[in-house]
């Protein structure tokens, strides 16, 4: 079956009630997990950067909007236990060697490498060091950078899915060149899944048929609402449509042994000459 990531990211826009609602929505409509984001600003961004001008919700600098979207571990604190009440898994996915640190306080799961992090050499040894199985994702990257990543990986012994990316924020559906899946798979000999950033559904979809055997969608509350991601993202209605088509898929498709199933021969036995013995 194919894992489905509902990818919170940022679009909670700092609000815990607006975290946990979204949670709620992604179990009800069959995700397996929620994930997050993690940073220490002062580590991502330089001072000069954090200092510049920009209107939001929080106030009139960078420093102000990225605060303003960041949780804290206290705030993890609450989410870890709502999450295992709900019974969802949940991650993050960290921009930086210390977020990486101080999420380890609560045993995921899985790990998760956004595309911004995957060719920071110092910071993919630190997560492939925990051996724990690593979504990784791959957008902005040529199949050099990838190599490079997966050296790593494969160095440390730490298993990992690739996740085909295309890190334009919506995606146009003719950028998406999805059939990436499979020269990943080939190239690589490891899983590949599919995170996507485009508005509609199907792509993931398609991804599937394609063999993704994971699937992360970014997800809001309103595509309307605040933030660089939330036109990226599906509503509850589009989430649960996706959810619904992928886990059709394997049903549909079946084992493609062809035999004459047990509920066709009374049919056949009407419509057709019929022996038992043949």
């Amino acid at each position: 079956m194919t894992y489905i990531i509902a990818e919170i990211g940022i679009n909670h826009n700092g609000d815990l009630e607006i975290a946990k609602e979204l949670i709620v929505h992604a179990k009800s409509a069959g995700c397996d997990a929620v994930k997050f984001q993690k940073r220490e600003i002062d580590i991502v961004y330089t001072k000069d950067f954090l200092n510049e001008p920009r209107k939001s919700p929080w106030g009139t600098t960078q420093r102000d909007q990225k605060e303003g979207l960041e949780f804290s571990l206290e705030d993890f604190d609450k989410l870890d236990i709502f999450c295992e009440n709900i019974g969802i898994d949940w991650f993050a996915s960290s921009w930086d060697i210390e977020s990486q640190k101080k999420m380890r306080k609560y045993n995921f799961k899985y790990n998760k490498v956004a595309s911004a992090m995957a060719t920071n050499i110092p910071f993919l040894e630190e997560v492939a060091s925990e051996r724990k199985h690593t979504f990784l994702s791959t957008g902005m990257m040529n199949l050099t950078m990838i190599d490079k990543a997966v050296d790593v990986f494969k160095t440390n012994s730490c298993s990992f899915t690739l996740m085909h990316t295309v890190s334009t924020y919506p995606a146009l559906e003719e950028d998406l060149n999805l059939k990436c899946i499979n020269t990943l798979q080939n190239r690589y000999k490891v899983p590949v899944g599919y995170s996507g950033h485009e508005a509609s559904v199907s792509p993931s979809f398609i991804a599937v048929l394609l063999g993704a055997t994971v699937i992360e969608r970014h997800i809001t509350l309103n595509r309307a609402m605040y933030g660089s991601d939330q036109s990226a993202s599906l509503e509850l209605p589009g989430l649960h449509q996706l959810v619904t088509m992928i886990k059709k898929i394997s049903i549909c498709l079946g084992d493609g042994e062809v035999k004459i199933l047990d509920s066709e021969v009374p049919i056949a036995k009407k419509l057709r000459y019929w022996k038992d013995d043949q």
